[in-house]
């Protein structure tokens, strides 16, 4: 997000910590199967789902065309700015699109320019919300998976190990834990591990 403005710079850590929270929380928002659809072989995302997700997680947003232009006669495009309020601060960001203008068969003029103007606005606005709010982040395949051990999986590591005899094991599991090398997908694996080591001691 390093196109993101914050309209005042009182950001402590608390509120770091909750935006990137609320954030999470949103992106691992699954779509509804209903308002995927496919174009030209790319997933998108209706508008008016984007819409509604943005109004019940970040109330009070605007969206402000800042520049619209036509690129020729091929396409028209509109840079706009969504303005969001993000867990007590407010916040800013740009979003560019274009859309292509469609023309008549017969090649004299367009068929309908101002939908043409209205679809690269929309495009736009989606972009915002998917780049600044990370809503529909499954299906723009923005989303990142939280690998981290949950505390009660790092409780269950630690409690395994405490009874494996050997010392130096026991100090090697735990350093890595504290250097978070051990992730969400080595959890059972490490489990495992660990209790082959105590049956291998107790057949010794």
């Amino acid at each position: 997000m390093s196109d993101v403005k914050l309209i005042h710079n009182d950001v402590n850590d608390s509120i770091a910590l909750s935006i990137t929270e609320h954030h999470k929380t949103v992106s691992n928002i699954d779509t509804p199967k209903f308002f995927v659809k496919n174009k030209m072989g790319a997933d998108y995302v209706e508008y008016s789902y984007m819409r509604e997700i943005a109004d019940k997680h970040y109330p009070g947003w605007s969206w402000n065309i800042i520049k619209s232009e036509a690129l020729g006669s091929e396409a028209y495009v509109v840079q706009g700015r969504l303005r969001w309020f993000d867990n007590g601060i407010w916040r800013e960001g740009d979003a560019v699109a274009a859309h292509r203008v469609q023309t008549k068969r017969d090649g004299n003029g367009f068929v309908d320019i101002g939908n043409d103007i209205k679809a690269a606005n929309t495009d736009a606005i989606k972009k915002a919300f998917n780049m600044y709010m990370n809503i529909a982040d499954d299906v723009y395949r923005n989303r990142v998976e939280d690998l981290t051990l949950t505390e009660e999986e790092v409780e269950n590591i630690m409690t395994a190990q405490e009874h494996i005899q050997d010392s130096e094991i026991r100090d090697k599991i735990v350093n890595s834990l504290k250097r978070g090398e051990i992730l969400k997908t080595d959890y059972n694996k490490v489990m495992n591990h660990i209790e082959n080591i105590k049956k291998g001691e107790v057949n010794e």
